[in-house]
């Protein structure tokens, strides 16, 4: 009988447990939720108020559009400025993906397969540049960029955001090919394939989830880049759409509900490419650390 109770006494706290571990402490619900709010909260009034009339939010700030009005969004998407900043930034982040992905996949496959002298500094040349943001370089990009004759165009902002995203490329990308088993490149080169045969077919298809997430990586933060548009581009038929943002908001500074329809839709595309590829982010990261 004193084996039984002491067995049903140790029984005890561990299913107690094991009710807990599924749902948690509720503070760290509320506290979640808190912070969901807080980020969520501004998004959602930037796209409830241009559904309103800017009497109604002189009135009532925090309301609900009552009636709702799309002539605010429909003035934003039938005005040709608008497209035209869409496909600006569509151009330079699918550039700056492209060039970001391919060259840092080269070295990162360099500094990942093969042992050569200065390996390590290589790496931790590329680490380095994560240390240094684009504003502290701002002033040598812009006379670089003057000096090649590249203002107001936007190979002027391309080129540097290639350069600024290629240590997060790199840093995320080696420990994927690191991890490509040495078995599996000798095998290859029995069966007689080339080093870039090897490359192409079969390093490629197994790095998939990190190239996903760098070039994710890459595209957003070319799409929301400010500050080097500001300095480089002065003509608006090469504004990008943060810069468009903020030109139409000096411009409509009276118009509160289109600035705020324009607010929306300009950051609408961002938020639906991260929500859509949300998974692949986490999952090339986790596989990142993994390697």
């Amino acid at each position: 009988m004193s084996t039984m109770a002491i067995t049903t006494r140790r029984a005890k706290p561990l299913s107690r447990t094991r009710q807990r571990l599924p749902w948690g402490p509720p503070a760290v619900y509320f506290v979640a939720l808190a912070i969901i709010a807080l980020m969520l909260g501004p998004v959602i009034y930037i796209i409830i108020g241009g559904f309103r009339t800017n009497s109604q939010i002189t009135l009532e700030p925090a309301g609900f559009p009552a009636p709702w009005n799309f002539e605010n969004y429909l003035g934003v998407i039938t005005s040709g400025q608008f497209w035209t900043q869409v496909g600006n930034s569509t151009i330079v982040a699918l550039a700056t993906t492209i060039g970001a992905v391919a060259l840092g996949l080269m070295a990162s496959y360099v500094i990942a397969r093969y042992s050569f002298r200065g390996r390590g500094a290589l790496y931790a040349l590329f680490a380095s540049g994560l240390m240094f943001p684009i504003t502290v370089a701002i002033t040598p990009l812009y006379i670089v960029v003057r000096s090649l004759g590249l203002m107001n165009t936007l190979p002027g902002i391309i080129l540097p955001q290639i350069a600024f995203a290629l240590p997060t490329t790199v840093i995320i990308l080696v420990p994927f090919l690191r991890a490509i088993p040495d078995e599996i490149q000798e095998a290859a080169y029995i069966d007689g394939c080339g080093r870039l045969a090897f490359f192409w077919r079969m390093v490629l298809p197994l790095a998939v989830p990190g190239v996903i997430t760098v070039g994710i990586l890459a595209f957003i933060g070319s799409w929301n880049a400010y500050l080097l548009p500001l300095f480089i581009l002065n003509n608006e038929e090469a504004f990008t759409l943060p810069l468009g943002v903020q030109a139409f908001s000096s411009q409509y500074s009276v118009d509160t509900a289109r600035v705020l329809a324009f607010t929306s839709l300009s950051m609408l595309p961002a938020l639906v490419f991260f929500s859509l590829f949300e998974r692949r982010i986490v999952g090339g990261l986790t596989g990142a650390v993994k390697g």
